[in-house]
């Protein structure tokens, strides 16, 4: 009797171990993703510094920084588009911005619905507090830039910082005093950040559950076969 459940005990037990071990490689993972998630919202929220005050500011060590800059947009702008759940379709509008120190640089002012794409907005004061931002939204999917249309498909900041003939430098604006434009901000957070790691965990367990009841099943139709 031994001999003939042995194979599928093994099998069973093999199985079982391997389906266990990938739930709990999850759910290290997922503690893993909680503490990154929790470091980037640390930086995010974090006291803003005057942008004046970074020198050569670069996505490995002052990405999400917080800062503050005055200026005024040039009237030049990009729209990219987006969407905003409960409102629907419509566009993200990256601007040239000019500091008060005349650097040029971009800012993602927010989103406006489509009704608005065609409304005029001309050059504005703000003083603005946000986020040092280098969004990798773009890859090999995207479609280029609509050269008909004008519109983007992403928020690539090298290429629209070369379009708009600014420094590849962008703030993502959390507040901005000055601006009645009726662009509503979309400050930076964690909310895109994909953490999937415990429902990945949860279906690998329970296939440990579906393969353990299958085990147990297919041995008591071998020891019945075997009675």
């Amino acid at each position: 009797m031994m001999r003939g459940i042995a194979f599928p005990l093994i099998l069973g037990l093999g199985g079982l171990a391997i389906l266990l071990s990938l739930g709990f490689w999850q759910l290290r993972r997922l503690e893993w993703k909680e503490a990154v998630i929790a470091e980037i919202s640390a930086r995010i929220e974090a006291a803003p510094v005057a942008l004046a005050t970074v020198t050569d500011p670069e996505p490995k060590t002052q990405l999400y920084l917080p800062v503050t800059v005055s200026g005024a947009t040039t009237g030049e702008e990009l729209l990219v588009l987006s969407g905003q759940k409960g409102v629907g379709a419509g566009y993200e509008v990256i601007a040239a911005f000019e500091t008060d120190a005349g650097r040029r640089m971009l800012i993602d002012r927010g989103f406006i619905g489509e009704e608005a794409r065609d409304a005029p907005r001309p050059p504005v004061a703000l003083s603005i507090t946000g986020n040092l931002h280098w969004p990798q939204e773009a890859d090999a999917y995207t479609p280029p830039p609509d050269t008909t249309t004008g519109l983007w498909f992403a928020r690539d900041v090298a290429a629209m910082a070369e379009s708009l003939k600014t420094d590849p430098l962008m703030v993502v604006i959390r507040k901005a005093e000055g601006d009645a434009q009726g662009i509503v901000p979309r400050p930076v957070d964690t909310s895109g950040i994909v953490n999937d790691h415990l429902e990945y965990a949860i279906t690998w367990f329970s296939l440990a559950g579906v393969w353990a009841g299958m085990t147990l099943y297919l041995l008591w139709r071998i020891r019945r076969r075997t009675i």
